[in-house]
């Protein structure tokens, strides 16, 4: 009889001699893996650390440009230049003239008859013109309706909106006073129906556009090198033919891919530190209400979302020329569908339907709510899912893409 044989009923155990050898092959495995992770990171370092024009690049773009947009880019009305046409020469007109005072306008002289008011509107040399027609003071002491006339440039919107706003309170207020001066009612509120408005402004008191101008500024930035960098890595690669080299070695996808977009989220990470702490908190006093860790942990998930992009275009472009040409394709209309510009409820239903699963629409409003407002993970939950999803599904895009371009 053969002494291997169960003399038994009980049902043999093939595997059970196997598993001590299993166990330690297994954890060579993990460790060999892990190794190589480690270099193909460290390898990524060093490439970026002898890329000293994209290292530049990097501190431009993380201080000064962000720096540049908040000081220097302002959503409000600041001097703009009014021209005057008085044909009353009054004390009436006088008086509605200086109440367009600095800062939102500024005085910039008189024209003399209506057509050179249209010509230096025509020339850019004035913003604003306001025409005061003759016996603009005797038709409000008459009690009679007289109207004078403001000529805006609206060729930039914006300010054009803000003028006409500005303009129509300071006329009607004006009115108002000389309507209740002439019937005797004078300045006494107590004399007169009067509703009045209490608004509130929250999270940004003072209206003060450095702070969002620079936080979406930033947040502009850690797209656009979220994108590039791992798309230059891998762009580097073909050129240098070094990625062919990589095909050879027993590195899987993940492994060749997952170190770019570690290495570039990290050296992100970093910029951004720099960016909060040396540019946002001490030139414009950017509050951070919330969470910096869970602002630097959203950043994070955005950042391998959009590295993920950046991987996809590297395996379409062949040369680093291609990939910046398609960072620029992608980047510019991610940003106009974002928000920060155009509230999505102003734009045409298929834009806005687009902008609902842009992630950078989604990062911003997590962003700002966290530094403004306070906010937490259970108010964000929402756009950091999306987020998280989009990244999951074009990382997983990216891989397979490279997998049938090199496979």
């Amino acid at each position: 009889m053969n002494p291997t044989t169960p003399t038994t009923g009980e049902r043999p155990q093939p595997h059970t001699a196997d598993e001590p050898e299993t166990r330690p092959r297994r954890g060579r495995a993990f460790v060999v893996w892990w190794n190589r992770m480690r270099v193909m990171t460290i390898k990524e370092y060093l490439q970026l650390y002898r890329d000293r024009i994209l290292i530049v690049f990097m501190l431009y773009a993380f201080t000064l440009e962000v720096f540049l947009a908040g000081s220097g880019v302002s959503m409000q009305l600041q001097n703009g230049a009014l021209q005057v046409h008085d044909s009353d020469h009054s004390f009436a007109s006088r008086e509605l003239i200086h109440r367009f005072r600095p800062p939102q306008f500024s005085i910039d002289g008189e024209v003399l008859h209506h057509g050179e008011s249209i010509e230096m509107l025509d020339r850019g040399e004035a913003m604003m013109v306001l025409d005061i027609p003759p016996q603009f003071q005797e038709s409000l002491l008459a009690g009679e309706t007289t109207s004078v006339q403001l000529q805006i440039d609206t060729s930039n919107p914006v300010l054009g909106f803000l003028a006409t706003s500005y303009g129509e309170q300071i006329v009607g207020q004006y009115g108002l006073e000389a309507a209740m001066q002439r019937e005797g009612i004078g300045l006494n509120e107590q004399a007169a129906p009067i509703i009045h408005e209490e608004h509130r402004v929250w999270y940004n008191a003072n209206q003060n556009d450095a702070w969002f101008m620079s936080v979406v500024e930033m947040l502009n930035v850690i797209t656009m090198f979220a994108i590039l960098l791992p798309a230059s890595a891998m762009a580097r690669e073909k050129e240098r033919g070094t990625v062919e080299q990589l095909l050879v070695s027993p590195l899987s996808t993940f492994q060749m891919m997952f170190p770019k977009v570690l290495a570039m989220t990290s050296v992100i990470l970093v910029g951004t530190m720099i960016t909060i702490h040396l540019i946002l908190q001490p030139f414009f006093g950017v509050p951070f209400r919330g969470s910096l860790t869970l602002f630097m942990a959203v950043t994070a998930i955005y950042v391998f979302t959009t590295a993920g992009i950046g991987m996809l275009l590297a395996t379409i472009a062949r040369n680093l020329a291609q990939v910046g040409m398609l960072t620029a394709l992608i980047f510019i209309p991610m940003v106009f569908l974002s928000g920060a510009w155009t509230p999505p409820e102003n734009m045409p239903p298929v834009l806005r339907a687009v902008s609902a699963i842009a992630p950078l629409h989604h990062y911003i409003d997590a962003s700002l709510g966290i530094m403004l407002k306070g906010s937490g993970i259970g108010l964000l939950w929402d756009s950091i899912l999306a987020i998280a999803l989009f990244g999951a599904a074009i990382y997983g895009m990216s891989m397979g893409y490279f997998r049938r371009q090199f496979g």
